[in-house]
């Protein structure tokens, strides 16, 4: 007699059971309602902060990528947060946690792209000629890293949402483009911050007058570095980077061990690892705006290059100088040895001439 065999024994859940237990879904716990209400309305809170400073103008001056893209990523963390509460009530609830998965994974990588933008302004604003790439490039190079991360990544949820439990292949291949994905993200996440530590020592060796090509720093360079508003705002992204970069190597560690493991189904390391990392990041992001403490951000492109051109002409023009300098100081010095040189000839003649006499 043939039997019916189910592909997968929880196929058919819907709801909490005796044939279909909590520890069975992918989380494997009742989702914290307070916690989760808590995140959903802190980010809310950012979100609408975020975008009111931006449209009505609150702020000195206006950010528009910076402030969307971060604005974006905190919206999706909201969705992401209050879809874990139906959750709650129902873990089976196959809608809630899609939406969820996709959402708090795909967030922080639009939040990634605010933070990006922050490099080149810096530059500009400090000394273009110190960084090792045309300062008005960055954005093109880590920009695009940064959306390729957030391709695979959807990718791989798509894949793992449309398997379902009956195809475990299909699973697993989302699985592992998700892990991909957010592991070029951490690669991504940390050349960032080579870059722009690598900047920081060169500036503020330039600051310093210590700068080993010759530079002089001007006197508005000085000025911004040792500005009160610049050096918070520079503080501020360098911990939600931080706490950005801890979230992902998280995440990394989460989907290694596939869906359902150990790590995925420990409710309190996401709180902590994933949603407290996250919101402090947006929570300083939208707290600290460039719009007050670091304005020249809001520059838009002609004015950047514009920027960048004018600074890049004055250091080569300053460096020309000095060659110049140093030829002029040469000449000076050469001029008279070549005028006692000939005297000696001349006298060492005369006396040869005389001996023949």
């Amino acid at each position: 007699m043939a039997t019916n065999v189910t592909a997968h024994p929880f196929k058919n859940c819907m709801e909490v059971s005796a044939a279909c237990p909590v520890q069975a879904t992918t989380l494997g716990y009742y989702p914290n309602v307070g916690i989760n209400a808590f995140f959903a309305v802190g980010f809310g809170i950012s979100t609408v902060a975020l975008l009111v400073c931006l449209f009505f103008g609150l702020l000195p001056r206006r950010t528009w990528g910076y402030s969307c893209f971060i604005a974006a990523g905190a919206a999706l963390e909201l969705a992401g947060y209050a879809s874990r509460i139906p959750l709650h009530a129902n873990p089976w609830n196959k809608d809630a946690f899609e939406t969820q998965i996709c959402t708090i994974i795909l967030a922080p990588t639009l939040i990634c792209i605010g933070i990006y933008l922050t490099l080149q302004h810096v530059c500009l604003a400090l000394c273009p000629a110190l960084s090792r790439v045309r300062p008005t490039l960055y954005p093109w190079l880590f920009v695009p890293l940064d959306v390729s991360c957030l391709l695979v990544q959807a990718a791989g949820g798509a894949l793992a949402a449309s398997a379902g439990y009956t195809n475990t292949k299909l699973l697993n291949a989302g699985n592992r483009l998700i892990i991909a994905g957010i592991v070029l993200q951490v690669v991504v996440l940390a050349l960032f911050g080579v870059a722009s530590l690598d900047y920081y020592i060169r500036v503020k060796k330039y600051i310093q007058g210590r700068d080993p090509h010759g530079l002089q720093p001007t006197e508005a360079a000085v000025t911004l570095w040792n500005n009160k508003r610049f050096r918070i705002f520079g503080v501020a992204v360098s911990i939600a980077y931080a706490c950005i970069l801890i979230r992902c190597i998280y995440r990394v560690a989460e989907m290694a061990g596939g869906w359902g493991n150990k790590i995925m189904q420990d409710e309190p390391s996401f709180i902590v690892l994933e949603g407290f990392m996250i919101m402090i990041a947006v929570g300083i992001l939208a707290g600290f705006q460039p719009g007050f403490f670091f304005p020249q951000m809001a520059n838009g492109r002609k004015q950047r290059l514009a920027a960048e051109a004018e600074a890049l002409q004055a250091n080569g023009g300053a460096t020309g100088n000095a060659e110049a300098g140093s030829s002029e100081d040469a000449t000076t010095v050469a001029a008279p040895a070549a005028e006692n040189e000939k005297i000696e000839n001349s006298n060492v003649a005369a006396t040869d001439k005389e001996s023949v006499r």
